[in-house]
C-alpha cells in the first residue's frame, strides 16, 4: 500500500500582539535590558521578549529587580526597565520603587494588568485583583498611567520615557491589561520613537539675585547634593567653588561631585558638628541639589546664620527645611548660569584653611573614641577596591561609615540612604555590574543580605561580575547600638542568621570567611576572579559618637 509523503513545513509565523509593541517601542528608545519575573497577566510581555533583542534580567523576588533596575540606571546613565506581573509582583517591588523615587533614579514600570473587563473596581474575584493597582504606584513613581487600548502603547512608553529623563528624574508606571498584552495587533512595528526631555534652566530674575548674593559674600560655603552628580555637574560645580573660593561639602547623594582631595573639599562629614558650624557660619549657603535633609543637616540641628540659596530640579524640595531663595532648575544648567556671571576671586587661604582647620578637628575628634577597627576596615576596602570602580551599599554599619569616610574617587558610590530600606546593596550591584559589564562591590550587613540572599541565583544565571562583602555582627547591628544607646538594652536585634559561606557554595558562588584585618587582601582575590563571589567577615563594627545629641563636641 502506497504512502504520501508529508512535506514538512515550517512553524507558523508568531502572530504579533501588544507585548510586542512594548517591547519594540523599549529597543527603539535606546534600552538594552530589562529585570523582571514572569507572571500570568504578563505573559504577552514575556511571549514578546523571546522576539526582540532586549537582555532580560530574571529575578527571584520584585522588590529585588526593581533595586536590580535602579542599580543598573545609575551605574550606566540609562534609563532601568522594570517588567512586573499584577497585584501581587506589583506590590512587592514598591519599597523598591519608594528608593528610587526618592533618590531620583529615572526608571520606566511596564506592569501588567488584570483584563479590561476587571477594571474600575468591580469585584470580579480575579485572580491578583486590586481595587485600583496604579493608585498603589502613585506613592513611589513620579507619573501612572494605564493603556487601554494596543494602539496607545507607544506613546504612553515615549512619554513615560520623557517623564522618566526629564528633571526630577524618577521612575514611571505603565500598566496594561492582560487582554491588551495578548491580543493580536494590527499597528506596524514601531521603528522609530523619541524620547523629549524637558530643560530646567533657572529663571533670570534667580539667577540675578544669586549672583549678587554670591559676589557680596565673605564667606561662602556650598553643599553639593545628589542632584549634583545626577545632572552631571560636576565640572561646573568645581567652576563655581573655585570662582567663590567656597569649601564644598557632599551629602551621602552627592559624593563624588566634588574631588574629595581638593583644598577647598571638606568631603562628606555632614554628620559632624564641626562641619555644621562651618555652615552655619556662611553668610550665603549654596545649596545645590539637596533638601538638606536629615542626615546633611546633622539630623536637623543645622541653623544658617547667613542667607541660603537652595537651587533644585524638584520643587517640593525648595524651602522643605529652610527659609531660602528657592531656585527650581536642573543643578548643572544653574551652576552653568552662575559660573558664566560669577567674578573669580583672588585666593587669599582663607577658606582653605577653614578645610583643613575643621577635617583636622573632625580627625581629632575620631582619634579621641577608639574606633581604630572601623577606619582600619574600611581604609582597607577603599584600598583594595580600584578607583573607578562602582560600589552598592545597603543600609549597615559600614555604609553609614562610608556616608562620611568614602572616597569615590573616579568611581561612584550608590546606597539606599534615599528611602533607607534594607536589602538594596546585592541587587542594585547586580544590575550595575549587569549593566557596566565590569566587577562592582556590594556591601551588606547579615540582616540586609537575607533580603536579598535569593539573588545569588541570580548573579550565577547570569555571570554577574560582583563582589558581594557581607559584614556578620549577628543582628541588626545599628539598630541594636540606638537601643543600648537609649534604652540601655537591645530588644528583637539579634538574628539567627546561616553560614554564608556555606551558603554561597550551595548556589555555586565562591565564598570566603576572613577576619577584619583580612578584608583587603580577600577583595583582591574577589576582584581578579570571574562571576560572582562573596566574602563574609565576622565583626561587630561600631558607629562614631553622634554630634546631633549635645552641645559640647570635644
Amino acid at each position: 500500500m502506497a504512502t504520501e509523503s508529508v512535506t514538512p513545513t515550517s512553524a507558523p509565523a508568531a502572530r504579533r500582539n501588544g507585548g510586542d509593541l512594548v517591547v519594540e517601542t523599549l529597543t527603539a528608545l535606546g534600552a538594552r535590558t530589562v529585570f523582571g519575573i514572569p507572571g500570568q497577566h504578563a505573559l504577552g510581555l514575556f511571549d514578546a521578549l523571546s522576539r526582540s533583542t532586549l537582555d532580560f534580567v530574571s529575578s527571584r523576588v520584585e522588590n529585588n529587580a526593581a533595586f536590580a533596575a535602579d542599580g543598573y540606571a545609575r551605574a550606566t546613565d540609562e534609563v532601568g526597565v522594570l517588567f512586573l506581573s499584577t497585584g501581587p509582583g506589583a506590590l512587592t517591588a514598591l519599597a523598591g520603587l519608594q528608593e528610587a523615587y526618592a533618590t531620583g533614579v529615572p526608571m520606566i514600570v511596564i506592569a501588567s494588568q488584570i483584563p479590561l473587563e476587571g477594571l474600575g473596581a468591580r469585584r470580579k474575584g480575579m485572580l491578583h485583583q486590586l481595587d485600583d493597582q496604579k493608585a498603589s504606584a502613585a506613592n513611589v513613581t513620579k507619573s501612572q498611567r494605564t493603556v487601554h487600548h494596543a494602539s496607545g502603547i507607544p506613546s504612553a512608553i515615549q512619554d513615560a520615557f520623557s517623564d522618566a529623563l526629564t528633571v526630577p528624574h524618577g521612575p514611571v508606571w505603565v500598566e496594561i491589561p492582560q487582554d491588551v498584552l495578548l491580543n493580536e495587533v494590527f499597528v506596524p512595528p514601531v521603528h522609530d520613537a523619541l524620547a523629549e526631555v524637558l530643560e530646567q534652566p533657572a529663571r533670570a530674575e534667580l539667577v540675578d539675585e544669586a549672583v549678587h548674593w554670591l559676589a557680596d559674600a565673605k564667606r561662602p560655603v556650598i553643599v553639593a547634593g545628589g542632584g549634583v552628580r545626577r545632572a552631571g555637574a560636576e565640572a561646573e560645580l568645581l567652576t563655581v567653588a573655585e570662582a567663590l573660593r567656597a569649601p564644598v561639602v557632599c551629602s551621602p547623594g552627592g559624593k563624588g561631585a566634588f574631588p574629595w582631595e581638593h583644598p577647598l573639599s571638606l568631603q562628606s562629614w555632614v554628620e559632624d558638628r564641626y562641619v555644621t558650624e562651618v555652615l552655619e557660619d556662611a553668610d550665603v549657603l549654596l545649596v545645590v541639589g539637596s533638601s538638606l535633609g536629615e542626615v546633611t543637616s546633622n539630623y536637623f540641628t543645622l541653623e544658617p546664620r547667613g542667607r541660603l540659596i537652595q537651587v533644585d530640579a524638584e520643587p517640593r524640595v525648595l524651602e522643605s527645611n529652610r527659609p531660602a531663595l528657592g531656585v527650581r532648575a536642573d543643578a548643572r544648567l544653574a551652576l552653568a548660569q552662575l559660573a558664566e556671571r560669577l567674578p573669580a576671586r583672588e585666593p587669599d587661604g582663607r577658606a582653605e584653611e577653614t578645610v583643613r582647620r575643621t577635617l583636622a578637628a573632625v580627625r581629632e575628634r575620631l582619634d579621641g573614641q577608639d574606633l581604630d577597627l572601623e577606619r582600619g576596615f574600611m581604609a582597607a576596602i577603599r584600598d583594595a577596591v580600584p578607583d573607578d570602580a562602582q560600589t552598592f551599599w545597603d543600609m549597615t554599619i559600614a555604609a553609614y561609615w562610608g556616608w562620611s569616610c568614602w572616597d569615590a574617587r573616579t568611581g561612584q558610590f550608590h546606597s539606599a540612604q534615599g528611602a533607607g530600606g534594607l536589602g538594596y546593596g546585592f541587587p542594585a550591584g547586580l544590575g550595575g555590574a549587569l549593566g557596566t559589564g565590569r566587577r562592582v562591590l556590594a556591601v551588606s550587613g547579615d540582616g540586609s543580605a537575607m533580603y536579598s540572599i535569593a539573588e545569588l541565583a541570580t548573579a550565577v544565571q547570569h555571570a554577574a561580575p560582583v563582589t558581594w562583602l557581607i559584614v556578620d555582627d549577628g543582628g541588626y547591628g545599628i539598630l541594636r547600638e540606638y537601643m543600648q544607646d537609649t534604652f540601655g538594652q537591645a530588644t528583637a536585634t539579634e538574628l539567627a542568621r546561616p553560614d554564608f559561606v556555606a551558603l554561597a557554595g550551595a548556589f555555586g558562588v565562591p565564598a570566603e570567611r576572613v577576619a577584619p584585618e583580612q578584608v583587603g587582601d580577600a577583595l583582591r582575590r574577589a576582584w581578579q576572579a570571574e562571576g560572582p563571589n562573596v566574602v563574609v567577615v565576622e565583626t561587630l563594627l561600631r558607629m562614631f559618637a553622634p554630634t546631633h545629641l549635645s552641645e559640647d563636641i570635644d
